[in-house]
């Protein structure tokens, strides 16, 4: 492997490959299918399978709406914003919304306050009550992360009035919202309350912990660079590698996430598909074990985790 990151205009061959993607896509639909049918039909043993299988491919469905978003997945941008739909409701994220805020944490990575989706992190003295629940619910494993991440940026009306003011560019990001909640409103009546725990709880649960994992583990505790409100000049993705974490999953759980782990190498070279990621002929510096970051993390108080980086503490995960 380099130790120089390639050129990007060497990589314009890492197109998108449909039969890939539809293999994907297919496959968590699958997963998801065969979860619920399990989790309904049968006795405790079958519903826990059920369960592991339902979290499993919301795991991937949320991977799936991030390549859709970065119309990566198929070569279609029309096919990207059909399967984008489908996984942001598996996901619990309005498609539209992800594309849009999602190309903005693109743009501003390596500027915390400027970034809407580590704006919220920027260092700052927390109120006891907020540090006893960060504090609390990263060692109990409670998914506070991977939740108000979905809350405070996809849902969030008056903030993303403020992020998109022109109100031509809010419309489609309302509309998503609306017809998406209606959608799981729906359902909810449709089935009751005490089916849908039944078919959906502990697999929402289990997928949101892997997903605290998989998110935090990306851009928490990392050196940024604040603009306070200055006129700043985002950096170029082949910079971006500084300012991110990757983790190393074993080989077969990171092909099923469409390599989401190699996330220095999607920073820079945001244009190629995920699952041909580990075709890019570069190590990335900052990529360390899951299991190894996972462990040093979870030892560390939630607050100095999220609300400090490396330079602060001296602690390089």
């Amino acid at each position: 492997m380099a130790h120089t990151p390639p050129d990007p205009s060497t990589l314009i061959h890492l197109r998108p490959r449909n039969a890939t993607a539809a293999a994907f896509a297919t496959l968590a639909a699958a997963e998801t299918g065969a979860g619920l049918w399990l989790s309904a039909a049968f006795g405790p043993a079958a519903w826990l399978t059920g369960q592991l299988l339902l979290a499993a491919s919301l795991v991937q469905w949320f991977v799936i709406l991030h390549e859709a978003g970065h119309g990566t997945l198929f070569r279609s941008r029309r096919a990207n914003a059909f399967v984008g739909q489908i996984a942001g409701a598996a996901a619990l994220i309005p498609f539209t919304v992800w594309r849009r805020v999602h190309a903005r944490h693109h743009r501003w990575t390596g500027w915390q306050d400027r970034d809407p989706t580590t704006a919220v992190l920027t260092p700052r003295r927390l109120a006891w009550p907020e540090r006893l629940v960060v504090n609390l619910c990263w060692r109990a494993w409670i998914p506070l992360f991977s939740t108000t991440y979905r809350l405070n940026n996809f849902w969030n009306l008056p903030r993303l009035r403020r992020l998109f003011p022109d109100a031509r560019e809010r419309r489609p990001l309302r509309l998503n919202i609306l017809v998406l909640a209606g959608l799981y409103a729906a359902a909810l009546i449709a089935i009751g309350p005490q089916m849908a725990l039944r078919l959906g709880g502990l697999a929402l649960f289990l997928a949101l912990m892997v997903q605290d994992i998989l998110i935090v583990s990306q851009h928490t505790h990392v050196p940024m660079h604040l603009s306070h409100g200055a006129d700043v000049t985002p950096f170029p993705t082949i910079a971006q590698e500084t300012f991110t974490r990757s983790l190393r999953l074993p080989a077969w759980a990171s092909r099923l996430a469409l390599h989401f782990d190699a996330h220095e190498l999607h920073h820079m070279y945001p244009f190629v598909p995920g699952y041909r990621l580990r075709e890019v002929p570069y190590d990335a510096e900052h990529e360390v074990d899951w299991w190894r970051w996972t462990r040093a993390a979870r030892s560390m108080p939630g607050e100095i985790l999220f609300f400090q980086n490396r330079d602060d503490t001296g602690f390089d995960l």
